[in-house]
């Protein structure tokens, strides 16, 4: 396990790593690039690409003992992974439809996992300029453009209005269970992990998300919410697991008021899945 000094000290150089793998997406951003298609139907861009390989090269030269995994890298089989106790996880470009649609709901996400548990993550948002980052024992943290790092913390108290961060793409079945559940609502509507960085500096409460993602869509906004006061848990208030030898996640949510039980708002069905 790395010491605090040095896990901080380590958190502010993948800071660095993040923010430059934004401006290398930027340069590609309102210009040209290609898109292909991989095999599970997502999209990938010469912006995914290069990010992804200025990404590999620094964390290969920061720790070359630890390994990686990367959307946009062949995966390991588990065979091999179930040994590493340490590794990287990494998103190049989360939200590469918003990216191809010229629209800025898109960041870099790197994470450190240990023994199943991110306890580093790095989010940068290249068109905002802002950044968030946290890592086990020294809090969470936005930077921007106009301001330098403050702490940040979730809204431990549950308003009459619950402000829910929604996926862009419209609303499941479970999903409007939900929302027909809660009753009084307020939704906010951004993409990628930027949902999750919204409960974490307390502008939301909740971030539902119904549906597979990937390991490495949500771990480095896992140790931000975490270290804010929140949590991100599958519907029955587990909490996501890394490295596991399948790398999908269940449907999860983000939230703030860890003392609310959440699941009385979800089909039991769907918890069961």
């Amino acid at each position: 396990m790395i010491n605090t000094p040095a896990l901080k000290q380590l958190m502010y150089e993948v800071n660095s790593i993040s923010m430059q793998a934004g401006q290398i997406i930027l340069e590609y951003y309102n210009g040209d690039y290609d898109v292909n298609i991989k095999a599970d139907k997502s999209p990938v861009t010469s912006a995914d690409l290069a990010a992804n390989d200025y990404i590999e090269q620094q964390l290969q030269a920061l720790t070359p003992e630890i390994p990686r995994i990367s959307e946009e890298s062949t995966e390991q089989p588990y065979e091999i992974r179930q040994h590493w106790d340490t590794l990287w996880l990494i998103d190049p470009l989360d939200g590469t439809r918003q990216f191809i649609k010229n629209k800025p709901d898109f960041t870099v996400n790197i994470a450190l996992i240990h023994q199943h548990k991110p306890i580093l993550g790095s989010i940068y948002l290249p068109v905002e300029k802002t950044l968030y980052y946290a890592c086990d024992h020294a809090g969470a943290h936005k930077e921007t453009d106009q301001h330098s790092s403050q702490a940040i913390q979730v809204c431990a108290k549950t308003p009459p209005q619950l402000r829910i961060c929604a996926h862009q793409r419209g609303h499941s079945k479970t999903m409007q269970y939900f929302l027909d559940a809660i009753q009084h609502y307020q939704l906010i509507s951004r993409g990628s992990s930027i949902k999750s960085c919204l409960v974490a500096e307390g502008s939301a409460d909740i971030y539902p998300r119904i549906g597979p993602t990937w390991e490495w869509d949500t771990a480095a906004a896992q140790c931000i919410l975490e270290q804010a006061g929140g949590c991100i848990t599958d519907l029955t208030l587990n909490k996501l697991a890394y490295n596991k030898a399948c790398l999908l996640n269940p449907s999860f949510i983000a939230h703030a008021d860890q003392h609310r039980d959440w699941r009385q708002y979800f089909p039991a069905q769907q918890q069961s899945d």
